[in-house]
Formats: structure tokens, C-alpha cells, sequence
């Protein structure tokens, strides 16, 4: 699949556009659409048009999140430390360290060397703590983790589309092997779905093209593909994406907040009723709810890397002023356009 345009700007849209949509869900990460669209009614913000503003009295029984304070509309300096972000960046260090045929105990020993324990969450806490207790990859996965279908590895998946624009093949077999060091069955996919659409999203014309790349890099018979391949098919034929997503909860609702089968189907709404508009793909994906950071990054990342830099709006880009705090060691207050640079560096030599 050919790359359409220029590489380096789209491999910039897609940075920015990830740290854009990952800003717009800290608030309300974790909350639930109902909670969200009475915060945002209640600011006269309903639907969101710019970052989430910051009410002197909250309406909703839920605190925001504790990112608040520092990721809320006129309060922003930069991209807030995100593990969202920080395994972007610890992607672009694997594959810099050891190349395209990185392992999974290459993933394993980077983690354990540039991030700190406490850093990670869920899987990567379990697999953390299985490869300090001596176990090697896939036990890493599967000892006592019952997050393994959860987003983490997905969250994880997007730098290795960057690094295979027009490649989704070649994105979802590094997202594997990334993937497994931590997750199993539909945590894998969703990693490797991700990977290889925003690969595809280089090259595509329309978001549906690159959603349908991700789809055919997993199996065909896995609940993912089902609950993609559905949501898919209700945002072609329900015209407003609230319709679709009642279509969604009601299938698959009962996933837990933080599952990778929910909030796979989410980003899919934000890209397909976003109409190729960025601040309307992002607003969607994060006011579905759940892991609004993860859902709101996976979303503008894909677009950012179909729409490239020079098209996304100031309103989203200006407020990240450059620069991304993270606690993966040596990467605190990166420039993104450096991460852009480096990544480019990688993405043009297959």
C-alpha cells in the first residue's frame, strides 16, 4: 500500500495527533458516557469542541481524574506524563536499540531498564512482576494476569505503524511480538489490529480502508474482528454515531472499563463519525467513555497519520507546546517533533 504524501509530516500528525487525542480523555478517563455528557452539558461544552474544561463545581458523583489540574483546557503546558505515551516512546527505543527483529525478551528487558514498576499498570504489572520473578515470555503473559485481554498492549501498538507506513502486515507482526510479552488471545489482536490499521492509515483515503486493514491482520473467527466487523457495519448504515454506539453498549457493555474488545469498538466510532474532521474523530472517541485517554489517542493517531501534521487544527496541537513528560528514563520533556524525527529516521528504511 503506497504511502500518500509526505511521510515525515504525516509521521508528525501521527505523534501529535496521538498526544492530542490521549490529552482530550485524561479528565474523564475511566468514566462512563452518561457521567461525561453531564459534565460537558453542565460547561455548556456538549460536544466538545476543544480540551475539557475545568468547573469550579464538578456536577457528576465521580472526581476527575487526578491529571485534571494539568490536562484541562487553560491549564495545559504540555503532553502530562501518560503510560499511553510513555510506551510510545519505549516502542520507538526498542526498535532503535535492537531493530525490526526485536524479541519479546528484547521487550522485556527494555521494560524492566526504562520504566519503573510502579509506572505500569494491569498486564504489563503482571508481566513486570513475572520477569523479575525469573519467568520468560509467554508465561510472563499468563502467570496470574487476568488483565490479558485488557488495552495494554493495544495502547502500546501504534509506534510500530509509524515505523510500517503502507506496511499493515508488517506492524502487526511487531505488534505481536510486543504483545506477548504481556496479553493473550484478543489482547494481542487488538495490538496487532491497531498496528497494522494506522500502518494502513498512510496510504488509505478513508478511515473505514484502514480500519478494514487492521481487521484482516486478525483472525476472522476472534470476538474482536466480530465486535469491529459490527461496529463497522452500524456506522455505515445508523446516521448518528449515538445510535451506534447504543448498538455497541448493548453487545458490549458488559466488558470491563479498561478491556481491549469495548474500546477497540469506540475507536471505530470516533473515526468513522468523525467525517476525517480531527477534533470531531477525538470529541467522538472520548465521549463514548470508558479508557477515554487510550480511545482518544488510538483515534487521533490514525487520523493524524492519515491527515499528517500541517492539517491538524492549533486549537488541538499549540496547547502541547513541543513537549511530552514521561518517566521512561531519559525521555522526560522530549520534543515531539524530535520523537517524529527519530521514528521517520527508522520508518523510511524498511
Amino acid at each position: 500500500m503506497p504511502v500518500r504524501g509526505d511521510l515525515a509530516d504525516k509521521i508528525l500528525g501521527a505523534w501529535q495527533g496521538r498526544c492530542a487525542g490521549c490529552l482530550l480523555g485524561k479528565p474523564v478517563e475511566g468514566w462512563p458516557r452518561e457521567a461525561i455528557v453531564a459534565y460537558l452539558q453542565a460547561a455548556g461544552e456538549y460536544h466538545l469542541r476543544a480540551y475539557v474544561p475545568l468547573l469550579a463545581q464538578n456536577p457528576v458523583s465521580r472526581p476527575l481524574h487526578r491529571s485534571a489540574p494539568e490536562a484541562t483546557r487553560g491549564h495545559i503546558a504540555c503532553m502530562p506524563r501518560d503510560d499511553d505515551i510513555d510506551y510510545t516512546i519505549l516502542g520507538l527505543s526498542i526498535v532503535e536499540r535492537y531493530g525490526r527483529t526485536f524479541t519479546t525478551a528484547d521487550v522485556g528487558a527494555t521494560l524492566l531498564e526504562l520504566l519503573p514498576f510502579r509506572a505500569v499498570f494491569t498486564a504489563e504489572r503482571a508481566a513486570y512482576r513475572n520477569l523479575v520473578n525469573g519467568l520468560a515470555p509467554p508465561q510472563t503473559a499468563l502467570h496470574r494476569n487476568p488483565y490479558r485481554e485488557w488495552i495494554g498492549a493495544e495502547i502500546r501498538a501504534d509506534i510500530f505503524g509509524y515505523l510500517s507506513p503502507g506496511r499493515p502486515a508488517d506492524a502487526a507482526a511487531l505488534a505481536y511480538r510486543d504483545a506477548a510479552l504481556s496479553h493473550d488471545k484478543n489482547g494481542i489482536y487488538a495490538a496487532m489490529w491497531a498496528a497494522a490499521a494506522i500502518a494502513a492509515a498512510f496510504g488509505a483515503a478513508a478511515p473505514a480502508d484502514a480500519i478494514q486493514a487492521g481487521l484482516a491482520e486478525i483472525p476472522a473467527s476472534s470476538r474482536l474482528h466480530e465486535a469491529l466487523a459490527r461496529t463497522l457495519d452500524w456506522s455505515q448504515c445508523l446516521p448518528r454515531w449515538e445510535q451506534a454506539f447504543d448498538a455497541v453498549w448493548e453487545a458490549y457493555g458488559h466488558y470491563h472499563t479498561v478491556h481491549a474488545i469495548n474500546n477497540s469498538c469506540f475507536v471505530v466510532l470516533g473515526l468513522q463519525y468523525g467525517r476525517m474532521d480531527f477534533g470531531q474523530t477525538i470529541a467522538i472517541a472520548v465521549e463514548c467513555g470508558q479508557d477515554t485517554d487510550c480511545t482518544g489517542a488510538t483515534a487521533g493517531s490514525l487520523l493524524g497519520a492519515m491527515l499528517g501534521a500541517r492539517a491538524l487544527a492549533a486549537v488541538w496541537i499549540d496547547p502541547l507546546r513541543d513537549r511530552v513528560r514521561s518517566l521512561v528514563a531519559g525521555a522526560d520533556n522530549a520534543s515531539i517533533r524530535e520523537l517524529a524525527a527519530r521514528t521517520y529516521r527508522l520508518a523510511a528504511v524498511p
